[in-house]
């Protein structure tokens, strides 16, 4: 079971890809995120592992199980009943940038309670894209991939 939310955003995909990447400083832009902090050292990529803190929830520990520099990165949490996969895509060239949030849940936890769930995720995913897209056309975050 899965929820999607994809929009447009006028911004570089270097631009969108450095701010989504740079997972510490996610509370800065989404409200959906209250901390991120790295479990481990150097280049965010494959293996990478991190625990999030989300409002209303437990800290949960993440771990990247798909990444392509520049385009896109899944990673996973685990709960007793509930695997969630979220998933980060970009594409785009120039100056504008699609980008698409998906989650998939699996387990007891999911098919009990997917009505509600489904209905949380997604209001979760349009207010990180949201966050996404303010923060990346600001005039600071253009300048250069690094200043997001």
């Amino acid at each position: 079971m899965d929820v999607e939310d994809v929009i447009r955003i006028s911004a570089s995909p270097e631009v969108v890809w450095a701010v989504t990447q740079d997972v510490e400083r996610w509370p800065e832009w989404t409200p959906t995120i209250t901390s991120v902090k790295r479990l481990d050292e150097g280049t965010f990529g494959l293996g990478s592992r991190a625990r999030l803190k989300q409002p209303g929830q437990a800290e949960a520990e993440w771990v990247v199980t798909e990444f392509e520099v520049g385009r896109r990165f899944a990673w996973q949490t685990r709960r007793p009943g509930l695997r969630m996969t979220a998933t980060h895509e970009l594409s785009g060239e120039g100056d504008a940038t699609t980008n698409t949030l998906r989650v998939e849940a699996e387990g007891v936890v999911a098919l009990l309670l997917w009505p509600v769930l489904s209905l949380v995720l997604r209001r979760a995913l349009v207010q990180e894209n949201r966050g996404l897209k303010a923060h990346c056309e600001a005039p600071a975050a253009t300048t250069s991939p690094g200043a997001a």
